[in-house]
């Protein structure tokens, strides 16, 4: 917890596939994973949440349609939500009330999950902010699935690592996503 609280990056187990994560309120944490994972920040990445009150803090409307799909969901589901509540761009000062504007689709949309695995909703909850949560792999490589897949690089660039029998529960597969609209338009991205 305390790492995350200073801006650094943990490397987790949840419940799809071990991830990289950072306090999703702080731009230049949110920068130290992309740098990490070499990928283009034009590229938004997935954040947990511990529940749809958090959500709610941080989406300027949910669309009725997304808290049916969490309600009924029962497997991991990530969904794109409109007006996402950010920073501005260039601001690299981390204000608690917002998403960093690295987390952020060039649309304003956000990619948000509620976990189904005790560890990362107890983790998420007790942080009381969104936790970034995207794959532990090199943009481009494959996903790792267990922790023993994870490349030493990644292991070696992250500031912790959970303990990794607690990736127990983890199905290994990346979340369906779908986004929503204000309108009831529902897209799916990845089943």
């Amino acid at each position: 917890m305390e790492v995350l609280r200073k801006g650094g990056i943990i490397l987790y187990p949840t419940d799809t596939v071990w991830g990289i994560g950072c306090d999703a309120t702080d731009p230049e944490a949110v920068a130290k994973v992309y740098e990490i994972k070499k990928r283009a920040d034009s590229k938004s990445l997935v954040l947990l949440a511990s529940d749809m009150d958090m959500i709610c803090r941080y989406v300027k409307e949910v669309p009725e349609m997304a808290v049916q799909l969490v309600e009924v969901n029962d497997k991991p589901m990530t969904i794109i939500y409109p007006d996402a509540v950010a920073g501005e761009a260039g601001c690299m000062k981390a204000d608690r009330r917002c998403l960093a504007f690295n987390t952020v689709a060039e649309d304003g949309t956000v990619g948000i999950r509620i976990p189904m695995m005790d560890f990362c909703q107890q983790l998420v909850a007790r942080f009381g902010r969104p936790v970034v949560s995207t794959s532990a792999n090199i943009s481009g490589e494959p996903t790792p699935k267990k922790f023993a897949e994870i490349s030493e690089d990644i292991r070696t660039a992250v500031d912790h690592i959970v303990d990794p029998s607690l990736e127990k529960g983890a199905t290994g597969q990346s979340s369906s996503i779908i986004k929503v609209g204000l309108d009831y338009s529902i897209e799916i991205i990845r089943k």
